[in-house]
């Protein structure tokens, strides 16, 4: 969505180095810049949701100490919970920035980016947009004087095609279908060629190092220049329409302009070749020609095929290379390519005057989207902002809901292939069926519960930090009777933080007393949060003495009291849907308990306000008994 600490991605209780360092962030825009303007087929639509994740992080820890970037005053979200909150937010203002579509950001950030969705998370991501809608607006006004290049040329709505069709046909729903279920083929197809591609990359190319990356990504270039130079001199030159001076489209268009109709190496001055018209154009621009009303025959049916296979094929292998990539722009190439065959298909065989190719081309855009990202909600206002045409809202829905049927059935979406590919353990929106049957306990596995006491020897946490790669620890204590009891959470990252400043080591084997003028933590919350710009502390970066080596540390003040907590024997599936709506990390598994200290309803939790405190003991007691 595509969320998370400055140095690692944390989202669902994953932690992956490296994806919002200050240098990502610099590598992604100047990569994005380089990768789009060279004409690879790529978008610039998913190095924004990182870039603007990138962003959020660094401002909400600070900056980065590494380089130097750091101001206190943005250091103000302590807890992880805020940061994913603000890298949440940051990829919402991304694809709002991307496409305009401060809305669809917003239902982006619910439907792929986030796994707990709340109502004061929504409120965060909707400012963010609407102030990115304003910024965007603002630039553009500023750039209308040319000042910006192409920038804001095509309005605030990308694609605008509020011009086009204006009714439909029930009979139009069959060939509407049809788009949906090609979308879902070709869709499929694409995640499983790219899945490929990319495992034979990872095990077998860039294994030989980055100088390999960089000739690969410079050949893949070269490739898509030979194509998209080549093919269009194979193809001859075609007549230009009769002008129509209601349409403002000139043909052929003028030299050094964007738009309809390019004249590319055409023998008469009142030719144009269509399939430059398609190559030789900018993404937006090409794709607002595949939109465009009023322009029945500009393509011929083979150069559409044609451009379909080149530039598919393009994508599986242009995508996994060593460049900032998205895959919107291009799904959109592909399904709207496809989708104005069908709807030319459409206009010949009804053979009705409202009928029009471009909106056939934005109903294949969609349902090839649907098909390979599998996204529906956030898909669909997306597609409504950037056409400005809510009439097309229903068959929008359709084709959606079409492709993305037929795509689960073959395989899933391309984030979650690709996450999968890279070893990072997100979980699916659903448990798996087999869980259903499964309890906690077995999913624990058979290996021993590694824990602490709450009064640990120095050498004793040095040895468990070696041996376990845990991020969380159990902390045990006793009873007055001998037997063990919970007290809480320990993490890895804080034990590395207590290791290093040395300043809570005691002599006393014995738990400190807080009463009686024990020790207090000395540490401020920021000291144990993840750092900005570096992996964190590790075992490496710290020094023992030996008479460190004789100390104690005790764990009370630093552990998390309350952990979550279930039963033994707890369905698995209840568990699952636990990690999955409260973004959990760590989830403790203990014996049933043998009895029960009170009961909480829904209307114990609704307190007021002071004045009515008795009278809501009243009503709680009641409900109780």
């Amino acid at each position: 969505m595509f969320t998370k600490s400055a140095d690692s991605h944390l989202c669902s209780g994953v932690d992956t180095h490296g994806i919002l360092l200050f240098r990502t962030l610099i590598g992604k825009v100047f990569g994005s810049i380089g990768s789009v303007g060279g004409g690879l087929a790529l978008g610039k639509e998913g190095p924004l949701v990182h870039t603007g994740a990138c962003i959020a992080s660094l401002l909400g820890q600070g900056g980065s100490t590494k380089y130097h970037l750091n101001s206190r005053w943005f250091n103000v979200f302590k807890s992880d919970r805020d940061r994913r909150d603000l890298v949440t937010c940051g990829c919402a203002a991304g694809v709002a920035a991307a496409f305009r579509a401060p809305v669809g950001g917003v239902l982006f950030a619910l439907e792929e980016v986030t796994s707990w969705w709340r109502s004061q998370l929504m409120w965060r991501v909707f400012f963010t947009s609407a102030i990115v809608a304003v910024v965007v607006r603002t630039a553009m006004g500023w750039c209308k004087s040319g000042k910006c290049g192409h920038f804001g040329s095509g309005g605030f709505i990308i694609w605008d095609v509020s011009d086009g069709q204006e009714d439909y046909s029930f009979a139009e729903l069959f060939p509407m279908a049809i788009i949906g279920v090609i979308g879902g083929l070709l869709g499929a197809l694409f995640n499983q060629l790219t899945l490929y591609i990319t495992t034979w990359r990872r095990n077998h190319l860039h294994k030989k190092g980055n100088r390999v990356k960089i000739i690969e990504a410079c050949l893949v270039s070269l490739l898509t220049s030979v194509i998209s130079f080549g093919l269009p001199l194979l193809r001859k030159c075609s007549p230009c329409p009769e002008p129509d001076p209601t349409s403002g489209i000139e043909c052929p268009r003028p030299p050094g302009m964007y738009g309809n109709y390019v004249n590319f190496y055409c023998s008469k001055d009142n030719e144009y070749n269509d399939l430059a018209t398609i190559f030789f154009n900018t993404q937006d621009d090409a794709i607002r020609n595949l939109f465009s009303a009023k322009t029945i025959n500009e393509y011929s049916s083979q150069s559409l095929l044609t451009f379909l296979v080149m530039f598919y094929g393009l994508a599986v292998v242009t995508f996994g290379t060593a460049v900032p990539a998205g895959q919107f722009v291009p799904g959109i190439m592909i399904g709207s390519t496809y989708g104005r065959l069908v709807g030319m298909f459409v206009v010949k065989y009804y053979r009705k005057l409202n009928i029009e190719e471009g909106t056939y081309a934005l109903l294949g855009a969609a349902s090839f989207l649907g098909g390979s990202m599998r996204m529906t909600v956030s898909l669909c206002v997306i597609m409504v902002e950037i056409t400005n045409n809510l009439k097309l809202l229903p068959l929008i829905m359709l084709v959606l809901l079409i492709s993305k049927a037929v795509g689960d059935a073959f395989n899933d979406g391309i984030y979650e292939e690709q996450a999968r590919l890279r070893g990072i353990p997100l979980l699916d929106s659903k448990p798996k069926y087999e869980m259903r049957n499964m309890i906690a306990k077995e999913a624990c596995g058979s290996g021993r519960v590694v824990s602490f006491p709450r009064v640990v020897k120095v050498p004793d946490v040095v040895s468990i930090l070696q041996s376990n790669s845990h991020n969380g620890f159990p902390v045990i204590d006793h009873t007055r009777s001998g037997e063990p009891l919970v007290i809480g959470l320990v993490l890895r990252s804080h034990l590395l933080v207590i290791l290093q400043s040395k300043v809570d080591f005691q002599h006393s084997p014995l738990p400190s007393d807080p009463r009686s003028g024990g020790r207090s933590i000395r540490h401020d919350s920021g000291e144990f949060a993840k750092p900005v710009s570096s992996k964190g502390i590790s075992l490496d970066d710290i020094h023992l003495t030996s008479e460190d080596l004789e100390m104690y540390i005790d764990l009370a003040p630093f552990l998390n009291p309350s952990p979550y907590i279930v039963p033994e024997d707890m369905s698995l599936t209840k568990v699952y849907n636990l990690f999955r709506q409260l973004g959990l990390r760590h989830l403790f598994v203990v014996p049933r308990p043998s009895r029960v200290l009170g009961l909480i309803t829904r209307k114990d939790l609704l307190i007021e306000d002071a004045e009515n405190v008795n009278t809501l003991e009243l009503r709680a007691t009641s409900v109780r008994f």
